[in-house]
């Protein structure tokens, strides 16, 4: 991983260098090409499965608050962010036809329907999509020699994982009222554990490469082979520690109980979310 330099660190995601780019070190890079578009398509599409949450949790005003003050901005924030990336070092993709046809696709699939029976087990979702996205950012800032990108997503991993935290407070108080239960508790985070197995990322890596395919320049020669091989490169750098430690939070175990459970919740995650 790209060490930053001390005048790297000083820049945040609202002024990113895009001119100390050297799109060089990336440009051939296919992998990273797909995954930061795909990555960029959902962050930004967070504006839709926000607005959802807040339906959801319509009545309670702090969370609501949060949602639609911190939370959307800096998701989309960071969807914008790395979009400006591929424009930067990948100007020929026409990364608007491309979100479209995913947007047009992933609007069908976000629906409040999806949410969990409560909102305290919806927290818990909430707790295992930010453990993912997360997690995810940590592998990628293995992938990249490119200083800009490496600084990119370590800023956004680092907002990700403050959004879990949120989202664990969020939790615990609506557990002190209304206590689910570890075993309704393992059963939601099992439940979003199979359903992040990377549906959201198809949807969005379909339609890049689709247009990849139009504009002449795919360079994989079938989307089957696409996700193979950025299944490949994820797996390699996932850090299944840290998402087995996230995943087990919720469960309020007790400290020597839940080291002894570490182990085997992160071969269970690389064998379900990856």
């Amino acid at each position: 991983m790209h060490q930053p330099t001390q005048s790297a660190k000083s820049w945040t995601l609202d002024n990113v260098p895009y001119g100390d780019v050297d799109p060089s070190m990336v440009r051939d890079q296919e992998h990273l090409f797909y995954l930061v578009t795909a990555a960029s398509f959902i962050e930004i599409a967070a504006d839709l499965y926000t607005d959802n949450l807040i339906q959801y949790f319509d009545g309670d005003q702090e969370v609501v608050d949060w949602l639609e003050n911190k939370w959307k901005p800096e998701e989309v924030r960071h969807g914008y962010v790395l979009r400006d990336y591929v424009a930067h070092v990948w100007p020929g993709f026409d990364w608007q036809a491309a979100y479209d046809g995913f947007f047009q696709e992933y609007s069908r699939m976000c629906t409040v329907d999806e949410f969990e029976p409560s909102r305290c087990l919806e927290m818990v979702a909430r707790c295992v999509v930010e453990t993912g996205t997360s997690t995810f950012y940590q592998a990628m800032s293995q992938l990249t020699e490119e200083p800009v990108l490496a600084g990119i997503v370590a800023r956004i991993r680092a907002d990700e994982v403050g959004h879990y935290k949120y989202f664990y407070r969020f939790f615990r108080q609506y557990s002190a009222t209304e206590p689910p239960g570890r075993i309704k508790i393992l059963a939601a985070l099992k439940r979003r554990m199979i359903e992040a197995r990377n549906d959201d990322a198809e949807c969005a890596l379909r339609h890049a490469y689709a247009i990849r395919c139009r504009q002449g320049d795919p360079g994989f020669s079938s989307f089957k082979e696409l996700m193979s091989t950025l299944g490949a490169q994820v797996k390699r750098h996932y850090p299944v520690d840290m998402a087995a430690k996230m995943l087990i939070k919720p469960l309020d175990l007790p400290r020597a109980l839940a080291r002894l459970l570490q182990g085997p919740v992160a071969t269970a995650t690389k064998k379900i979310m990856l």
